[in-house]
C-alpha cells in the first residue's frame, strides 16, 4: 500500500473515530460541574498533541511513510483505545413485582452478575462491571414488564449513583444505585437509602478498608475516571 493510500485510509478511520467518540461522550457522565462531553474532549485534544511526538518518533524508524500518515496512524491507535475505555455494558435487570425503592447492585467476588434482584432490591456484580457501568439500564418486572419508566437516576446528567456503606466486619460496602418509584411520583427522587450491613449477603459483598472520606450510607455521584 502506497503512503498516500494509507495516509488517506488512516485520516478516514481517524476522523470517523473521532466523530463515534464525541457522540458517545455524550452519555458519560461527568465529574463535579463538568460534563462527560468537556472532560472527554479535553481528553481528545491531549490526544491529538500526544501523538505529535509520538509520529515524530515513528518517523525515525518508518522513514519511507509521511509524518502525516504516521500521525493519523497513531490517532486511530488512541481513539480505539479510548473507545474501549468508555465501553459501558447495558445490563438486564429482574425485580420483584411491584418493587419500589432503591436499588443497589453491591461489588462482589462473584464470577457472574446477579440481576436478579432480591426483596430488598439487592443485586451483586464483579468488579468489571461495576468500573465500567454508567449506562442506563434495562429494568423489569419478574414478569417481564418493562419499568423503565419508574426509574430515577442520581441526576439528569448521571443515571447511576455510587455510595459506600460502612462498616461490617471493619470493611465498607460499595454498590451503584437509582431508584424505583410508584406511577404517581415518576422522575421523582426519594432518596430512599438503606443500610446495606443490614441487608447484603456477606458471602457474596466484597468488602474494602475504608478510608478517610468513607461515611456511613454516603451516596455520590459515580463518576467516570478512565
Amino acid at each position: 500500500m502506497s503512503d498516500k493510500t494509507l495516509k488517506i485510509s488512516s485520516g478516514l478511520l481517524s476522523l470517523a473515530l473521532l466523530v463515534t467518540l464525541i457522540f458517545k461522550l455524550q452519555n458519560v457522565p461527568g465529574g463535579m460541574i463538568l460534563s462527560g462531553l468537556f472532560l472527554g474532549l479535553m481528553i481528545i485534544v491531549g490526544i491529538l498533541l500526544a501523538c505529535i511526538p509520538v509520529a515524530s518518533l515513528l518517523k525515525f524508524v518508518f522513514k519511507k511513510n509521511s509524518f502525516l500518515t504516521l500521525y493519523s496512524i497513531s490517532t486511530v491507535v488512541a481513539f480505539l483505545y479510548f473507545h474501549y475505555t468508555l465501553y459501558s455494558p447495558t445490563l438486564k435487570l429482574i425485580v420483584p413485582i411491584g418493587y419500589k425503592g432503591q436499588v443497589n447492585l453491591v461489588l462482589s467476588n462473584v464470577t457472574d452478575n446477579i440481576l436478579v434482584l432480591d426483596t430488598n432490591g439487592i443485586g451483586y456484580i464483579n468488579e468489571w462491571t461495576f468500573n465500567h457501568t454508567y449506562s442506563i439500564p434495562q429494568v423489569y418486572y419478574s414478569n417481564g414488564i418493562n419499568i423503565n419508566n419508574l426509574c430515577v437516576g442520581f441526576n439528569p446528567s448521571t443515571f447511576w449513583g455510587g455510595g459506600k456503606t460502612c462498616c461490617m466486619s471493619g470493611r465498607e460496602i460499595q454498590s451503584l444505585s437509582f431508584e424505583i418509584v410508584s406511577k404517581d411520583k415518576i422522575g421523582q427522587k426519594s432518596y430512599d437509602n438503606k443500610d446495606l450491613t443490614l441487608l447484603v449477603n456477606k458471602k457474596l459483598a466484597t468488602l474494602l478498608k475504608p478510608d478517610q472520606y468513607t461515611k456511613i450510607q454516603t451516596d455520590s455521584a459515580k463518576v467516570q475516571t478512565k
